[in-house]
């Protein structure tokens, strides 16, 4: 009874210490975003407006230019590309500008908050003080310059990487023709959609947004309870506390993102009708749309599984039913992925999950040190490196982080893990990965390619000779120049499905080189190699024991 008494008492005193250090703390925060926060806006909406602005005519030439010269599109299909271009490249740039906007005003206000808030975990008094004082100040308009130079990196490096792709020729690929004469069935189909849809879709939005806010609130406070989601972290737990407050507005912009999307549904008819070559199929994704946005909505409620909206079939090989349950027949195999996504939830909550930033800083590290081992061992020369400055060689830019990936796998292969290996003895697995979006894209990819690798059963000679198909991307001559060890499978078959998943891992990178902070970072790693080599040309590289 006495030790309940001491912790009641304990945590009561931790309460009320805690008050007056937050609204210090945020007052603090604040009088910092105000100070800095005109500088941090103005950097954001100007650097990341000037570069689509500026960027705008050269987006509109040379994607027509690519347009026209591919072989992936028919004439009829290219002319109507062209002539719709601006459409698509006005929409990003109102995008861009209002993202700008808001990114500006948020990057301005909550990066000093959060920096203040963090400082209380330095080690020392002193540091801590200094750290609440001065933390958030410079480093947020550093940041800010940071985050337009990633922006202009993905509006012109990762745009030029997608458009190479449209002038690159695929053997055995039929060109992509459009269908003159399902047109007006395509515009009927369309016209029909957004008169159903913008009328029924609003009307779902509406009776499910009291569900969303008491839904939503019982979530954050549980969370809140249980340290979770976004009060996971004791720096977060403030801003995350804002978050319960401003729910109400986070609805409303649901209820108008749920508006705008009923734009989308309507229009999705006419691709319908193109796909399926067949007017009737885009009026039955009509009367579908509407069952699909409602179960869309129950499932992100948690509500029922189906709809009370019927649901034809609209595809070909698709199965439609309109009754209340449309996936009946399925339901033991979704409880199983529910329960089995329960479980991986419960297991990595008992897991401490490694930051996106380590597995980040881990890859970039790999690709350094797998490029001096390379420059080492001849594989790749300071021409290579020079070459990527200037024209952005493939070797440098896709295949040294492919051989950095493909090594991980290896290792990770040949210690049993469950998941990746990577370096410094850092392993990532389903259940410590980094939270996310985009490690939920790439995460599964890996572990295909992963398990492909496993179950060919390599031996050391194959292994190799899969390390040089995956750093020089199909260079027949380098490929057989570099005496590695690696020897090519007798089996045609064999040597077959090497190549195939050089390629993959060669388009896994590819896809990671177009993420916005992927030049920035890897121009640093470029950097170190280039002095690598420059040092081992002068006979000062350092000996490695």
């Amino acid at each position: 009874m006495d030790d309940v008494l001491h912790q009641i008492l304990l945590y009561s005193g931790y309460t009320i210490l805690f008050i007056p250090l937050f609204v210090i703390l945020f007052l603090l925060g604040s009088i910092k975003a105000a100070i800095f926060s005109p500088f941090v806006f103005l950097v954001i909406k100007f650097g990341d407006a000037g570069v689509i602005i500026g960027l705008w005519p050269l987006h509109l030439c040379w994607s027509a230019y690519c347009i026209s010269k591919s072989k992936k599109f028919g004439p009829y299909m290219k002319c109507l590309m062209i002539i719709s271009l601006p459409i698509p490249i006005a929409l990003w740039t109102i995008i861009g500008v209002v993202g700008s906007v808001i990114m500006g005003i948020g990057y301005a206000f909550i990066w000093p908050m959060m920096e203040t808030f963090k400082a209380t975990n330095k080690p020392g008094f002193c540091n801590k003080l200094t750290g609440c004082l001065v933390d958030g100040t410079w480093t947020c308009v550093l940041g800010a310059c940071t985050i337009v130079r990633d922006f202009g990196d993905f509006s012109f490096h990762s745009y030029f990487s997608v458009m190479d792709e449209l002038l690159e020729a695929v053997d055995d690929e039929n060109p992509i023709e459009l269908k003159v004469t399902q047109i007006p069935g395509c515009i009927l189909a369309a016209l029909l959609g957004l008169l159903v849809d913008v009328l029924m879709i609003p009307l779902i939005v509406i009776y499910k947004a009291p569900i969303l806010l008491f839904k939503g609130w019982h979530r954050l406070f549980e969370d809140l309870v249980g340290r979770s989601g976004p009060f996971v972290e004791t720096v977060c737990v403030p801003l995350a506390g804002f978050l319960i407050l401003l729910w109400p507005f986070a609805v409303i912009l649901a209820i108008l993102a749920g508006f705008l999307s009923s734009v989308g549904f309507g229009c999705y008819a006419a691709v319908v009708a193109y796909e399926e070559n067949s007017t009737k199929k885009g009026l039955l994704y009509i009367v579908a749309s509407v069952a699909l946005f409602d179960e869309w909505t129950n499932d992100l409620l948690y509500l029922r599984e189906g709809s009370c909206f019927p649901r034809p079939k609209y595809r070909e090989g698709a199965e439609g039913n309109s009754s209340l349950h449309p996936l009946n027949g399925l339901d033991g195999q979704i409880e199983v992925v529910h329960a089995d996504y329960s479980l991986t939830r419960t297991a990595s909550q008992r897991i401490k999950a490694l930051k996106a930033v380590v597995v980040w800083d881990n890859f970039f590290e790999a690709c350094e040190g797998s490029g001096k081992e390379l420059l080492r061992d001849g594989a790749i020369d300071k021409l290579d490196i020079e070459e990527w400055q200037s024209s952005k060689s493939k070797i440098v830019n896709i295949g040294i982080p492919a051989y950095a990936f493909l090594g991980c796998l290896i290792q990770s292969i040949h210690s049993g893990s469950a998941g990746f290996v990577m370096r410094e003895n850092v392993e990532v697995t389903n259940l410590n990965r980094p939270e996310g979006r985009v490690f939920d894209w790439l995460f599964e990819p890996m572990c295909v390619m992963k398990e492909q690798i496993r179950n060919l059963k390599l031996v050391e000679s194959e292994e190799l000779f899969l390390c040089k198909l995956a750093l020089y991307c199909g260079d027949a001559q380098r490929i057989e120049a570099w005496q590695n060890g690696g020897i090519p499978p007798y089996d045609e078959i064999r040597r077959a499905q090497l190549e195939g998943i050089s390629r993959r891992l060669q388009g896994f990178c590819l896809t990671l080189s177009r993420l916005p902070t992927f030049r920035r970072r890897f121009y640093a790693v470029v950097n170190a190699l280039l002095d690598e080599a420059n040092n081992q040309s002068s006979g000062n590289s350092p000996v490695v024991v």
